[in-house]
């Protein structure tokens, strides 16, 4: 392929330039998935008056994963993932709500639900691309959910600084999932 179709990085491996788009539209997306998501954290510890403006800007982030899914996978699957990304952000929002009312059943139950979820996202996400393999993408998800709850508690008990030594790491793990979404797509067709 010629050069100017390409770049080449650091690791000397050469992406097409669907490729670097690609990457770069989950990594966009992983982004505003997680800060919209601290976000709405923010509003319900906070009590804040744009709560439902924050959390329809959140849920926003699922339709527009399934744009990107449309792509390679069609509609079907694409409303399917965005059916299980839409419950994983109410989800989370209920244990956060549930957490600061001081409900530790309900929360209990919430958290229960959430990684029942992240269940059937990476069962979903392995049966659509053999490249999302179910360990690799379940660890993820997994640490996900359990960063955003770490974030979660620090914020509701005003430990600002633990809440952002949080985030920190919350960031450099959306890239990381985000680069395995990309990958796999990359992979499975040969971008």
């Amino acid at each position: 392929m010629p050069r100017s179709y390409c770049e080449e990085y650091e690791c000397g491996c050469i992406f097409s330039k669907k490729a670097i788009h690609l990457r770069d539209c989950f990594r966009m997306l992983w982004e505003q998935h997680v800060y919209w998501t601290r976000m709405v954290i923010i509003s319900i510890a906070a009590a804040s008056p744009d709560l439902e403006a924050t959390t329809n800007r959140l849920l926003r982030n699922a339709p527009d994963f399934a744009r990107l899914f449309n792509h390679f996978y069609g509609s079907r699957v694409a409303s399917k993932f965005d059916q299980l990304l839409t419950d994983h952000l109410v989800i989370a929002a209920d244990l956060v709500n549930a957490a600061k009312a001081g409900n530790s059943q309900a929360a209990a139950a919430a958290e229960k639900r959430w990684y029942t979820n992240a269940d059937e996202i990476v069962h979903f996400l392995n049966c659509i691309n053999p490249y999302w393999t179910r360990k690799h993408m379940r660890e993820m998800w997994y640490e996900h959910l359990a960063l955003t709850k770490a974030e979660a508690v620090a914020r509701l008990n005003n430990d600002f600084e633990e809440d952002i030594a949080i985030f920190d790491k919350i960031e450099k793990e959306a890239l990381m999932m985000a680069d395995s979404f990309s990958n796999g797509i990359i992979r499975q067709f040969c971008l």
